[in-house]
């Protein structure tokens, strides 16, 4: 059975509402830990069983890690960055991380955002950076930011994601979601520490959202338990029209190993401010799970989207269909 999984956040932190989610198909859940911990979202985490246990499940819990992602600081309020226009990055501008300000150079491009926005650097100092907004948006705290073509290395897990999993079984968790996988030696780190930490029985499911860690799949896949398709980030390391072919490279390698993958980001998004999808979102689940995808995940379509138990209900009933349809498909094959 293909596995539904909805995100967290303020549009789904009611017991009726994460009930209805259940109801409408939604097998579990993920928790993004980029800006909160685990005992952060105490409360979050309790509706979330409060409701699994009105329905009588046992649902899954995934945690997706901060790992070695970049992000801005915290902002006074949200920026409203006009295309042409310029803004500054570090020191009385936007905050960013200080590995990323010294890395910079004249004429890198930067995203923000999940690409949402993009800049490019037209003067460098020693604590800030002059850019011209060619993209722009409204731009809030914590969101994330790359160079185009800069690889920063970074630890693979961070002190707050250590402390995350030490928390994890008192909290119900049942697997995590390691971001922007660039390695087997990653993924080894984090096997390490989920073990020291009482959480060897964890889940561990690596993210595919860069190029490294697609030239590494190969690698990859003997040491994690599942792999997430994750296309937000992903789409930002290529040329968008590239990443379906991506997707379907990382898809069947999944396939011939015997390892199962789900596929994330903007499923369905225009479900955050639309109670029906596009023809082309529910094309795109229904494909994907004729691909072979064991699991389709929806993110702020349920965590800040206006519809969160329609997007399950369109999520789960696409990819029921999808399935009816690939199982169909192979029993026709064996005869």
């Amino acid at each position: 059975m293909v596995q539904i999984y909805g995100t967290l956040g303020p549009s789904c932190s009611d017991t009726d509402t994460i009930e209805a989610m259940f109801r409408a198909g939604m097998t579990g859940m993920r928790l993004n830990l980029s800006h909160v911990s685990l005992r952060d979202s105490r409360d979050r985490i309790r509706v979330f069983h409060e409701a699994a246990d009105r329905c009588g499940i046992r649902p899954r819990l995934l945690v997706d890690m901060q790992g070695p992602e970049l992000r801005i600081g915290r902002l006074a309020e949200p920026c409203d960055l006009r295309e042409s226009g310029e803004t500054w990055l570090g020191r009385e501008g936007i905050p960013v991380p200080s590995q990323v300000l010294e890395a910079l150079k004249e004429g890198h491009q930067i995203l923000l955002d999940d690409g949402r926005i993009l800049l490019e650097v037209l003067e460098t100092g020693r604590d800030r950076v002059r850019t011209r907004i060619l993209r722009g948006g409204l731009l809030s705290s914590r969101k994330s930011i790359a160079v185009i073509g800069l690889d920063l290395h970074l630890p693979a897990m961070t002190e707050a994601d250590i402390a995350n999993i030490r928390d994890a079984e008192e909290f119900g968790v049942t697997g995590i979601m390691q971001p922007f996988v660039r390695s087997r030696e990653d993924l080894l780190e984090v096997r390490r520490q989920l073990k020291a930490g009482g959480a060897g029985n964890l889940t561990l499911v690596a993210k595919i959202e860069n190029l490294q860690g697609v030239r590494s799949l190969p690698n990859l896949l003997p040491v994690t338990d599942e792999i997430c398709i994750a296309r937000g980030d992903l789409g930002n390391a290529m040329d968008l029209w590239d990443l379906p072919a991506a997707q379907k490279k990382i898809a069947a390698a999944c396939r011939a190993a015997g390892v199962p993958f789900m596929v994330a980001t903007q499923m369905l998004t225009s479900m955050e401010k639309s109670a029906v999808p596009t023809r082309a979102e529910v094309s795109d689940i229904f494909n994907t799970v004729l691909d072979g995808a064991a699991g389709v995940m929806i993110t702020g379509e349920s965590a800040v989207g206006r519809y969160p138990v329609e997007a399950i209900r369109y999520l789960a009933n696409t990819a029921r269909a999808g399935e009816a349809w690939r199982t169909r498909r192979e029993g026709g094959k064996k005869r």
